[in-house]
């Protein structure tokens, strides 16, 4: 509902517009020369290809974005299995000190590790 409110909106400047700027004018675009276009004509098309314009140039810098990001979750992986390796580490060290303050040939069994 919304949408068709815009639209109606967007209908009702786009006349106001036209009613306006009637006046026909020369457009050179390069080596092209358009004689008689309606400058309301000039006037939306100029709209239309700035928002076109703006809307590349956030799809381009979405897309950096996104690979930014994707790099820093990769690191994150990276660095969340090395702490689990070190971790690791860290249990299989303490286990080894406990067996050599207590001086048993047997291995404390430890239903937690890793």
């Amino acid at each position: 509902m919304l949408i068709i409110i815009l639209l109606l909106i967007l209908g009702a400047v786009m006349a106001y517009i036209s009613k306006f700027n009637a006046v026909l004018v020369n457009v050179n675009l390069g080596a092209y020369i358009f004689n008689d276009i309606p400058l309301f004509y000039v006037i939306i098309g100029s709209l239309l290809i700035g928002l076109i314009l703006s809307y590349l140039v956030y799809l381009v810098d979405l897309l950096f974005t996104s690979w930014t990001l994707r790099g820093k979750e990769n690191e994150i992986k990276k660095f969340k299995k090395e702490v689990l390796e070190l971790t690791k580490r860290i249990h299989q060290l303490e286990l080894e000190n406990e067996k050599l303050k207590h001086n048993h040939h047997q291995e404390p069994q430890d239903d937690n590790a890793l």
